[in-house]
Order: C-alpha cells, then sequence, then structure tokens
C-alpha cells in the first residue's frame, strides 16, 4: 500500500503525484496543510522528523525527499511505466537535473513563493514574533528561518530575492538550449527530469509569472510545457489537489508581483 503525505501548494509534492500517475500506481493520500501548519504536528513529526512534505510510506517503510521517493518508485515498481530513460547518457543528463532541482531550483521556488504570495496569507493570520516563528522550525536551522522571515516581511526587496529570480531564469534558458534537438529534457522520451521540472514551471504559472517564457522568449519551454499540461496525468497530479482559494490567492499575489519581476528581468 502507497501513503502519501502532501500538500498542494508544494512542489516537491506535485512531483511525486506526478510521478505516481505517469507509472499508473494507485495510493492512498493524506493532505497536511502546511499553511497552518499541520506539518508541526507530533504524530506527522514521527513521520517526517523534517517537518516538510511530501513522504511516502510504502507498506509501513517511511520514505522522505520527492527525489527519492521518485527514485524509489522506480526501482519498487520495475513493471510499471519507466521514468528513467535506459541509455547511460539519458540517464546522466536527467539525474543532472534533478540534481539541480535539489540544489537550487526548489530553494530559488521557495523564496519566490513566500516573497511573491504566500507572505500576503501569512502575514494576514498574524505571524507572530520572530521566537514564534523559530519555534515552529522543525529541522530548519536559524539561518534558513531568518531568511525566510525577510522574504514574508520584505517579500521581493528582501536581501537575496532578486538573485532568485535570476537563477530561476538561467534554469529556464538552459532549458530552452536543451530543447533544441529534442522535446523532452533528456531526449526523445519524457522522463523523470521532466517530471522534476514541471512542477517549477507550475508554480511560476500558478503564480502569474508565466512571462517568463511566454510570448516568444522562451519558446521551446513555452512549447514543453505545452506538452506537459497537455499529458492526462498533469490535471490529476497539480490541478486536483490545490484548493480553489489558494490558487487564487496565489494568482492574484503574484500578478502583483509581475511587474517588479519583469523590471529585475529586463523583459
Amino acid at each position: 500500500m502507497l501513503e502519501l503525505y502532501h500538500h498542494g501548494s508544494s512542489a516537491c509534492a506535485a512531483k511525486v503525484r506526478f510521478a505516481l500517475a505517469e507509472k499508473e500506481l494507485d495510493w492512498t493520500g493524506h493532505y497536511v496543510d502546511i499553511l497552518k501548519g499541520e506539518q508541526f504536528d507530533p504524530a506527522y513529526l514521527r513521520i517526517n522528523p523534517k517537518a516538510v512534505v511530501p513522504a511516502l510510506v510504502h507498506d509501513g517503510e517511511v520514505i522522505p525527499e520527492s527525489t527519492v521517493i521518485c527514485e524509489y518508485l522506480e526501482d519498487a515498481f520495475p513493471e510499471a511505466p519507466r521514468l528513467f530513460p535506459e541509455g547511460a547518457v539519458e540517464r546522466a543528463r536527467a539525474r543532472l537535473w534533478t540534481k539541480a532541482v535539489d540544489e537550487e531550483l526548489h530553494p530559488a521556488c521557495s523564496a519566490l513563493t513566500y516573497a511573491l504570495s504566500h507572505r500576503h496569507m501569512i502575514l494576514r493570520n498574524g505571524a507572530g514574533s520572530f521566537d514564534d516563528f523559530l519555534q515552529g522550525a522543525g529541522a530548519e536551522g536559524r539561518a534558513a528561518r531568518e531568511l525566510k522571515w525577510k522574504w514574508i516581511h520584505d517579500g521581493l526587496a528582501a536581501p537575496g530575492a532578486a538573485d532568485k529570480i535570476r537563477l530561476y531564469d538561467s534554469y529556464l534558458k538552459k532549458m530552452e538550449t536543451a530543447l533544441e534537438r529534442h522535446p523532452w529534457l533528456t531526449g526523445d522520451e519524457f522522463s523523470i527530469a521532466d517530471v522534476a521540472l514541471a512542477p517549477y514551471l507550475n508554480r511560476l504559472a500558478a503564480l502569474s509569472c508565466d512571462g517568463m517564457w511566454r510570448d516568444g522568449r522562451l519558446p521551446r519551454v513555452e512549447a514543453w510545457f505545452a506538452r506537459i499540461q497537455a499529458r492526462p496525468t498533469f490535471y490529476p497530479a497539480f490541478m486536483e489537489w490545490m484548493p480553489d482559494e489558494l490558487a487564487e490567492q496565489m494568482r492574484a499575489n503574484g500578478a502583483k508581483s509581475w511587474p517588479e519581476v519583469k523590471r529585475r528581468l529586463e523583459i
């Protein structure tokens, strides 16, 4: 039995839902509302002491970390449609993309999500003092929590926020180059690399920032994302779990910030 602890706005959780759908695996969901702090519930902390989603439980075994979960699904269910390319070179390319997501793109996504949108919801609900904020950090270190506090209070004016926008944009340009000769990131076949990147473009679209590739700016990326959205697995993996109210708040908050994002990128 596969059980997934996840949240609608989590890019990492969306990645795993996408992988599960592409591998045609049945699973039971446990929704953890990270915007309400449910990830700090003692019962969930026993599953994932880091207080983050997603976490997969397979027949009682806990598998954390979205990339590790996707690799686990490939190993545990080899009879299901494969996500990793067969060729050694293509598999290496795929791993380079998933490594880049974990090390650079995901932190940038977190910064933009808080700076453009989540900050408004948190401030509206009352962020309290920094000490209160720090106590709910789970395994997150003080430095990381201080940075997130600045994103919440200062938005795009927070130190380093503009750098995160430019980093995000640099990966879109790397995708544009990778897609010059093939329809998918590692070659002619859809792979785990496409699964890994899809949530991060979907996040920009959800934040009204799809102008970073639309209108001829990055035409191959635009065509790639259209192919992603056309897959029958896209809606159940991404849209079905996103609460309507949260989706509208993210869209509206992102739209307010888009002019500043454009200015920073000189679009």
